[in-house]
């Protein structure tokens, strides 16, 4: 046999990925079968207002159609899923090409690029190790409650900085945890559950404070505007600190039930995080350094929301000066920066990218009107839920603040006329909105968690599907028990 016969045999014996190539060409027929329909007809909101679905809103749907199928049966890396974003906004002209490709480096995505290094320097310099020794060390031995102290830690970690940087903090620690558990580092399903559950507990516990995350903020301004009733930082935090909470314990029964860990303790793991934390020895330099860059970062990034002199600065931009700080005092170097796992960039970009093209071409809207329309002569609150389960749905594919601020204004315009009050609506969309829970583009700690190589993106869909039921419960809870508890008025007379 010829040495080019031997070479060839590997190739040849190769199986054909016929479920790869169906889901493939799945997503292409998707897309050209939205993109060359007929013009499909307007949608009409309670007013009597047309939304007509223009050519390009209709490609920005059928780009969508493509990216999703794509995404959840990965079948190819996710990030080239996002370059086929921009490629296909381009190619097709559904937006100017500077637009889509710019999209690509939205401030968002360097705050997750920023993000990802300071989870690299808590890994490189030793203090990942420092902190999951110590934590295990409390903790003990059994493996539900090492995944209850890590869920715990990370829901409570939101409440004073954003759900992204909370999910970069906590991934090292994680793998560091998972060493412990498994040496070979091979997928596990204590490491299904202690992932996929972080990056699940980092979206509930974001809601509580407005320093989870900027989707807060943005509703409780374009709440003002909308309807004149201001609503304070406590008053939210009042509101959403039971759900948020609840949400957590919730999760963390659900991923023990789904991912049962293989062993129910880890015997002698106490006593060894004790002895591998006094071998770390003395803080070194870099350990100091490191957590001061990082503590200084989240302090300004925290009090810009309540200092004036401060509220002017960009929140990635003083992230990025802590990327910057760890360079110029040697604590990363080039290498470092090859190591960054672009993948995740490149997915976020692209969810950035089909965010907005939804956004700005109407796509987005025109499915909002069509969908809410649907409830305007439900009972309230049927027509409560469908606001909530319609933003749960887009805060997979855009972002958060956008799928409430398509689906709030039609929402309030519906609400007198069935006796829903505002406010209901408003805190209702806020909780699911920081809980996508079935793509990976739906928040960056699904992204962040998903680099631990623990789960497939179509694992991560699946289970969402019950957690996404689980969230739905949790809501119907809120607005029917523990909001009219806590004094919220959930229902008013009705407009006639």
């Amino acid at each position: 046999m010829s040495a080019i016969e031997t070479l060839s045999l590997p190739e040849a014996q190769k199986k054909i990925d016929y479920k790869r190539i169906f889901f493939l060409l799945l997503g292409v027929g998707l897309f050209a079968f939205v993109y060359y329909c007929p013009p499909w007809p307007d949608a009409i909101d309670p007013m009597g207002e047309h939304f007509v679905l223009s050519k390009q809103a209709k490609g920005a749907l059928a780009v969508f159609c493509l990216a999703a199928t794509w995404w959840v049966f990965e079948v190819v890396p996710i990030g080239v899923t996002s370059l086929t974003i921009g490629a296909l906004q381009a190619l097709f002209m559904i937006r100017d090409p500077k637009v889509a490709f710019k999209d690509f480096m939205d401030p968002s995505v360097l705050f997750i690029f920023g993000s990802i290094v300071i989870g690299m320097v808590f890994t490189k310099t030793g203090l990942t190790k420092r902190i999951a020794y110590k934590m295990l060390s409390i903790v003990g031995e059994k493996t539900n409650m090492i995944l209850l102290g890590c869920f715990v830690m990370t829901a409570a970690l939101t409440h004073v900085m954003a759900h992204t940087a909370v999910a970069a903090t906590m991934f090292p620690l994680l793998m560091a945890i998972h060493a412990l558990y498994s040496e070979d580092g091979q997928p596990t399903k204590f490491g299904k559950g202690m992932f996929i559950g972080m990056a699940y507990v980092a979206g509930a516990g974001s809601i509580i404070t407005l320093l989870g995350a900027a989707r807060g903020a943005v509703a409780l301004g374009f709440y003002k505007d909308i309807m004149n009733v201001d609503i304070s930082f406590f008053q939210l935090t009042a509101y959403m600190f039971p759900i948020g909470w609840l949400m957590t314990f919730l999760l963390w029964g659900l991923m023990l039930l789904v991912f049962k860990p293989e062993r129910a303790r880890i015997p002698g793991l106490k006593e060894k995080s004790k002895r591998m934390y006094l071998e770390l020895g003395a803080w070194s330099r870099q350990e100091i350094l490191t957590a001061l860059i990082v503590f200084a970062t989240i302090l300004v990034i925290a009090l810009k929301n309540f200092i004036p002199a401060l509220s002017g600065l960009n929140k990635t931009g003083i992230l990025l000066v802590s990327t910057i700080a760890f360079f110029v005092l040697n604590i990363l170097d080039l290498d470092d920066l090859e190591e960054i796992p672009w993948n995740i960039i490149l997915l976020f970009a692209g969810a950035m990218s089909i965010g907005f093209c939804l956004w700005e071409t109407g796509a987005a809207k025109w499915l909002a009107v069509n969908w809410l329309v649907l409830f305007q002569n439900a009972p309230p609150l049927v027509f409560i839920l469908g606001m909530a389960f319609f933003v749960m749905i887009m805060t997979n594919f855009i972002m958060n603040v956008a799928a409430i601020a398509i689906s709030l204004p039609v929402a309030l315009v519906i609400a007198p006329y069935l006796g829903v009050a505002g406010e209901v609506i408003l805190f209702s969309s806020l909780i699911v909105a920081g809980m996508p829970f079935l793509l990976l583009v739906g928040a960056a700690p699904n992204a962040i968690a998903y680099n631990s190589k623990q789960f497939t993106t179509g694992e991560f869909f699946l289970w969402g599907v019950p957690a996404s039921i689980l969230l739905m419960g949790v809501t119907w809870l809120a607005v029917t028990v523990i909001w009219p508890l806590m004094g919220m008025q959930v229902y008013v007379p009705k407009v006639m």
